[in-house]
């Protein structure tokens, strides 16, 4: 059995990172100059790392998989970024900010990371401030903020436009300054395929040029991956087609634990499905849109049917009939409570039969309030490019009738298990961002995603990387001769060569589609023991088709999209095996993780805080096809009183 060492440090929760700070180890200025660092992913937690170690001296490798870092996924963030600044005087503290998130989490994080996670948000906002970042601003001249799900205060900072997009820019413009210095080396259309570990120590990687086809060796002294999370694994999510998990499970099959995969975050506020199995991607709209916008169904079946048939529209049907079921079931929070609690009351209404579009899977987002109390210039000001997007999609104006929503597939909270220092359990190997799992529990509030990747990339990676980096000195830069190089690198090669060499029928969509409707339909909002007891069947039927039956087009040299997809696919069946193993063994409710047989009278989540309050690490088996080892770290709580979540009062 392993025994798990997270690094927490000792001392009350608010003194931690204060005191690991001022003992940990450094590496002078000089010496930095000796020392190289892989940086694989150009989003908000990537760019801001490169960027960051580049400044402090080091010598920093940053892959992109796209041709630009400035097309990294973090722009497709709309909402906001957290902080807790408190401009409001509405009663927010950095206690408040840690405490929300830990309690949006249902629990299950760990307090002293999310603590830091709050300490530091002030400083993200002022670092951004000073890039240029157009945070709106209001009369009096400070920045402006509003309220999101799982808050009863307003901490959430936005830009024009799309907030993460605005922040990417910020480290963008940081990164190419480095990038122009010399001291950040950027590698764009390339891809992670490996990590060389050499001496049991993270040394190096294999990246795919996507372009030639080649592959290609990088040594360090440390690698960071920043690779995003694993949501597409279902095939249809808010996340950008070329967002993958094979990074991570790269490092997996090498020894890094992969934890808490069964927390995957529904978002409530998507445009829902269109065209039946032909989207490739879903809408997300910012969930800024609950601060104003009302959320309903009708009270009667009859109404909804006719919603349904498309015989009446939403603005037809009278205030009597409408059920803003999350102010009745909510009062305290409403329409504002987190998301995954947003999430489950849309289905369950939906199951119901009341859902409004022709699939009966969509619920009302209603605006008419605010239009009629602020005035329709006031909330196209706020909202009038999420209306104009809206509009473009459904041809339907918010300004008129409801707009339709329904949950699906945004972020993911389990990642590769990474200690107080964000090193994973294998050796000079970094993980920060959403391909971590740390900082959110079982769910995630609305605008902390941005807030973790710019705190790990900002403010403490370049700290606890230090702690690492500092007797690496004299260990000299290591050849990418070296065996383990070699070999890592034909194993790349022959796993492509097998997948141009199965020669089947099937398409690589085709299988990821199949694999999404298993993930959706079975891992999906609501779990049971026979649901995914049945997925895990299914996707090993699948892994078979796979290998036997799939059909990869054109050559290993040179562009080929398809190989990389299918490579890709390989990965998202692992992962998708991961996350039913993991939801198969917590006989809990917590969070995004809903298993229905252990929910509360009124349809909550029910946890077990006995035999479940602990960090799920899994570690690789040395074969896909076998079953992942278990590794429990116990959660500790210090500055918190663990209790059942309540958005009621």
């Amino acid at each position: 059995m392993s025994i798990i060492d997270s690094k927490i440090p000792e001392g009350p929760v608010a003194e931690k990172w204060t005191n690991y700070k001022a003992h940990q180890r450094l590496v002078n200025p000089k010496n930095k100059l000796k020392l190289d660092v892989i940086v694989v992913g150009t989003g908000l937690a990537g760019a801001s790392a490169a960027a960051s170690l580049g400044e402090m001296g080091f010598n920093v490798y940053n892959f992109c998989i796209q041709d630009s870092p400035r097309r990294a996924h973090s722009i497709a963030a709309q909402g906001g970024i957290n902080a807790a600044k408190n401009y409001q005087n509405d009663g927010d503290s950095v206690y408040r900010l840690f405490y929300d998130t830990v309690k949006g989490g249902d629990y299950r994080a760990r307090e002293a990371n999310v603590y830091r996670l709050a300490e530091v948000s002030n400083d993200i906002i002022d670092q951004c401030v000073a890039q240029g970042v157009p945070f709106a601003r209001e009369y009096g001249g400070l920045l402006d903020n509003r309220s999101f799900g799982g808050a009863q205060v307003s901490r959430t900072f936005y830009a024009k436009g799309q907030t993460g997009q605005q922040l990417l820019l910020g480290a963008y413009s940081s990164l190419n300054r480095q990038i122009q210095l010399g001291k950040v080396k950027s590698y764009n259309r390339y891809e992670m395929h490996d990590v060389v570990l050499i001496d049991g120590r993270a040394r190096g990687i294999i990246a795919k040029n996507l372009v030639t086809g080649k592959f290609e060796r990088f040594a360090a002294h440390a690698v960071v991956i920043a690779t995003g999370g694993y949501g597409n694994a279902y095939f249809l999510s808010t996340n950008a087609m070329a967002c993958n998990c094979s990074a991570a499970v790269a490092c997996y099959r090498k020894g890094a634990w992969f934890a808490n995969p069964a927390y995957v975050q529904i978002h409530p506020t998507c445009i829902p499905v269109k065209g039946g199995g032909n989207q490739s991607k879903l809408t997300l709209m910012s969930e800024s849109l609950r601060n104003d916008g009302r959320i309903w169904v009708p009270k009667s079946l009859e109404t909804a049917q006719k919603l349904q048939k498309g015989e009446i529209k939403g603005s037809q049907v009278p205030e009597e009939d409408r059920d803003y079921y999350l102010e009745r079931r909510y009062p305290a929070f409403g329409n504002l409570v987190p998301r995954d609690v947003a999430s489950r009351a849309a289905k369950e209404r939906c199951d119901k039969g009341f859902g409004v579009n022709d699939s009966g899977q969509a619920v009302f987002l209603d605006f008419s309030d605010a239009i009629n109390r602020l005035g329709k210039d006031v909330v196209a000001q706020r909202y009038g490019n999420l209306f104009d997007m809206y509009e473009e999609i459904t041809d339907v104006s918010p300004y008129e009738e409801p707009m339709m929503i329904y949950p699906a597939i945004h972020y993911t909270m389990g990642g590769i298990w990474v200690d107080y220092e964000l090193q994973t359990s294998v050796k000079g190997l970094f993980a920060i961002g959403e391909c971590n799992f740390s900082d959110h529990g079982a769910n995630r509030l609305g605008a902390s995603a941005l807030m973790q990747g710019l705190a790990d990339g900002y403010f403490v990676l370049p700290y606890t990387i230090q702690n690492y980096l500092s007797d690496q000195i004299t260990v000299p830069r290591f050849s990418t001769d070296a065996p383990e190089f070699a070999e890592a690198e034909k194993k790349c090669v022959e796993a492509h060569k097998a997948l141009l060499n199965i020669k089947g029928k099937r398409s690589v969509d085709s299988i990821h589609k199949e694999l999404g409707n298993i993930m959706w339909d079975n891992v999906g909002m609501a779990r049971t023991k026979a649901s995914l007891e049945e997925a895990l069947v299914k996707m090993k039927a699948l892994r078979k088709e796979f290998e036997t039956n799939l059909f990869v087009p054109g050559e290993l040299e040179g562009m080929n999209i398809e190989l990389d997809k299918a490579f890709r696919l390989k990965d998202f069946i692992t992962m998708g095996e991961l996350v039913a193993y993991d939801a198969l063994n917590r006989n809990e409710s917590c969070g995004g993780h809903f298993r229905e047989e252990y929910q509360t009278e009124e349809g909550e989540a029910k946890r077990d805080d006995e035999n479940y309050f602990y960090v799920a690490c899994w570690d690789y088996a040395g074969d896909d096809n076998a079953a992942p080892t278990l590794i429990k770290e116990p959660l500790e709580y210090e500055a918190i009183k663990v209790q059942t979540r309540n958005y009621k009062a």
